[in-house]
């Protein structure tokens, strides 16, 4: 598949009839794990890759080793693939524009986009340029904005939905093809900023949240898990490790590994093993 039907193919998953689900990866490995459980895209978790490799979340990885993780991830999956790539990796909207040149040439069909803590002046400048990037660049690229406000509790909670709204529609304005608001799991509050919008809405699950297809009838068009998948690995590898250095056993490598659906030796050595 062309990166033209990638990046088609990837702006046609986004439906609340079906919400696309998306089991955030950070490398090739958890990649090819995710795409053969069945995923129909792949997006990366900009925290997992950081961690990954040895960098905390946050900005902080260098922009030259984010694209490259996107590039393996891209190369070790056929379907389409979305790249995080938080604040845009630049400080200015030139700067940024070049990251989605550099996400294009890794092989990605979209990326997401952060506010944070800028102002929305700021994400909505770095979206006027990836868009216009991606336009020079002949590429229907599906540029998902995050809106941080419910996440990092930013200002008013009495007038919350009003500004993250508003922050929302304003980077609609400037290009983004989505907004993603993490940090929301009310059914009520769901349904309202899904009908204050006119693009896809994304949120973020995880246990506890309503399912895909209950978020979905609330008006939400993609689901992702963000960093709980690389979350639950790291916890995983800890518990097994503090049981080896403290109690000197292993039985939760065989609770892990012995658990319905986990992955043996050679299934998961398979997953390398088809051609290109």
């Amino acid at each position: 598949m062309t990166r033209t039907h990638h990046a088609s193919l990837f702006r046609s998953l986004h439906t609340p009839a079906r919400p696309l689900a998306l089991a955030n990866a950070w490398d090739a490995a958890s990649a090819r794990v995710v795409e053969a459980a069945g995923a129909p895209a792949i997006a990366t978790t900009s925290a997992g890759v950081a961690w990954s490799l040895g960098v905390p979340d946050g900005d902080r990885i260098a922009r030259d080793l984010a694209l490259e993780a996107v590039a393996r991830i891209a190369g070790a999956v056929t379907v389409p693939v979305s790249a995080d790539i938080e604040g845009g990796h630049g400080e200015s909207p030139a700067e940024v524009a070049e990251t989605a040149v550099r996400v294009l040439e890794a092989g990605a069909a979209g990326v997401n986009i952060e506010d944070g803590t800028r102002p929305p002046g700021v994400l909505a400048a770095r979206l006027e340029a990836v868009r216009a990037a991606a336009d020079r660049a002949g590429s229907d690229l599906f540029v998902n904005a995050r809106v941080d406000t419910y996440l990092l509790g930013l200002g008013d909670p009495a007038t919350r939905l009003r500004d993250t709204l508003d922050r929302a529609r304003r980077y609609v304005d400037a290009g983004a093809d989505g907004v993603f608001v993490p940090g929301v799991t009310d059914p009520g509050l769901i349904t309202s900023l899904a009908e204050g919008l006119t693009v896809p809405l994304n949120v973020l699950a995880g246990p506890g949240t309503a399912s895909v297809k209950e978020l979905g009838a609330l008006g939400v068009a993609r689901v992702s898990l963000g960093s709980g998948i690389a979350q639950a690995a790291f916890s995983a590898a800890r518990r097994a490790a503090r049981e080896l250095y403290g109690a000197g056993t292993y039985d939760s490598l065989g609770e892990d590994l012995g658990a319905p659906g986990s992955l043996d030796y050679a299934e998961l050595d398979g997953l390398f093993g088809r051609d290109g």
